[in-house]
């Protein structure tokens, strides 16, 4: 039972940790940050499929497939992030959008 408070304790302690670190975050930085945090979408994912795979019940199981599709669209969906923003500083093609008169 003492795990179980201590696993809460850690999350709840993360979620607020990663809440503060987000939310002083300014505005025209908050994609390029998370975009660039890829990475830790990947190890979340990681840790569902290895929590998945050590589940015993029928509700650990539930639990852990959850955690494992919700990474994996964390992750697609932070990938997709950075696809489109790296095409907004893509250079645009000479005459077009670059103010000059035809």
């Amino acid at each position: 039972m003492l795990d179980g408070f201590l696993a809460l304790y850690v999350f709840m302690l993360a979620a607020f940790t990663g809440y503060e670190i987000i939310a002083r975050v300014p505005v025209i930085l908050h994609t390029p940050l998370m975009s660039g945090s890829n990475f830790i979408h990947g190890i979340v994912l990681v840790g569902a499929m290895i929590a998945l795979g050590h589940a015993r019940t029928p509700f650990e199981m539930a639990i852990g497939f959850l955690g494992v599709l919700l990474g994996a669209g964390n992750a697609a969906g932070g990938y997709v992030v950075t696809e489109r923003m790296l095409e907004m500083f893509k250079s645009s093609k000479p005459g077009k959008g670059s103010g000059e008169a035809k």
